[in-house]
């Protein structure tokens, strides 16, 4: 089976590259076509046939304001000679089109009428849709802001009518939660099934011996995020908070920490050494409203109990009182009031592990090979 695999951007370490990831090792041979690759920003792929077009000549910082030119890239991409294409997207890596597609819409001379597109897509378009309040509220730009504000006011009736045009040209979608195939099902009318990332829990799970008086988030600092919250909700409590990662938000961040000894802030580790980070705290903080949340679950395989919004797909895998707790408002007091409740009960942090091994990689390969070869003739 002659395969290819697609995804928006290969710039940075996220859990759409986890998923990308596995499926390179599932099918080696297959080239991956995607929009701008840095080998600085990720160097998973060094050994792998990786495709780019005209976009590439963009510089990284680009890639947010390039929606448009990104989806007219994909969907002129000609993908027909695959039996099978796979595209890993939450943005415009959707719009590439199969062989079968394009002979069912009346293209002459396609080369492979019956390739399918299955797109493992984690959600909608977020700022076109479901979070485009939060967008426009803070664009991510900036002095900037008031001007992409403005300006991308103007354009997101074309551009929503264009993804709702791309999200018609996959086959079949995957999803990651229940909650990202209300999300489909809701903005693009298409029917999703359900099939959890792929998380390294051996990686992950330690001896439980005794956690630390600290908790932790480890994430990529973007506004969306709101690792804001965690800050503020520990410094409120007196609570210690190590905060692992690296981003654009990094210094708002710490400007909002102040010098305060509570909050202690770490670079991207090696996933041994998180590990052990995880396996000694406390509990983990996820104030974000994400589709899954692949670190909330490395989390639990290393025993560590989580707090975590109640909305989102963290519904998937926190179950309230066992693992964790939930969450109902993003907000720093509705946090502060559960993390107290948290600190009142008892976590078996071996029956937590448990809970994550569910979500491992055999598992996920097993039920996507099962999924393609269901679909593919």
């Amino acid at each position: 089976m002659k395969v290819a695999l697609v995804c928006d951007w290969l710039t940075n370490v996220g859990g759409a590259e986890k998923v990308l990831l596995e499926l390179h090792h599932m099918y080696p041979k297959a080239p991956i076509y995607t929009s701008k690759y840095s080998k600085k920003g990720i160097d998973w792929f060094l050994d792998t046939d990786v495709r780019t077009g005209w976009l590439q000549i963009f510089p990284v910082c680009f890639r947010r304001i390039l929606g448009p030119l990104r989806q007219r890239y994909f969907s002129h991409l000609d993908l027909s000679e695959y039996d099978l294409i796979i595209s890993v997207t939450g943005a415009e890596a959707k719009a590439v089109k199969s062989g079968k597609w394009l002979h069912e819409h009346g293209a002459k001379n396609v080369k492979n009428p019956k390739g399918l597109h299955i797109s493992f897509c984690h959600v909608p378009t977020q700022y076109y849709w479901q979070m485009y309040d939060d967008y426009v509220k803070n664009p991510g730009f900036g002095f900037l802001n008031p001007i992409v504000r403005c300006c991308f006011k103007m354009i997101v009736k074309p551009l929503r009518r264009a993804d709702l045009e791309a999200a018609a040209h996959p086959d079949y979608y995957v999803t990651i939660s229940e909650y990202a195939k209300e999300q489909i099902q809701k903005y693009y009318k298409r029917e999703a099934f359900v099939i959890h990332p792929p998380v390294e829990i051996d990686t992950f799970r330690q001896g439980f011996s005794g956690a630390e008086d600290y908790y932790i988030v480890t994430s990529r600092q973007v506004n969306w995020k709101r690792l804001d919250l965690a800050i503020e909700a520990c410094l409120k409590l007196k609570r210690s908070l190590l905060v692992v990662g690296e981003g654009p938000e990094h210094q708002r961040l710490v400007k909002m920490a102040g010098n305060s000894d509570l909050i202690i802030f770490k670079p991207l580790v090696e996933k041994s050494e998180l590990a052990g980070l995880l396996a000694r705290a406390k509990g983990y903080l996820f104030p974000s409203m994400e589709p899954f949340g692949i670190a909330p679950v490395e989390a639990l395989a290393a025993g560590c109990p989580v707090v975590a919004f109640g909305e989102g797909g963290a519904r998937d895998y926190i179950k309230d009182g066992k693992n964790g707790l939930l969450f109902s408002k993003q907000t720093v007091s509705s946090l502060s009031e559960t993390v107290l409740k948290f600190e009142k009960m008892k976590f078996e942090r071996a029956e937590v592990a448990k809970t994550a091994e569910k979500f491992d990689v055999e598992r996920f390969d097993k039920e996507m090979r099962k999924f393609v070869n269901e679909k593919v003739e």
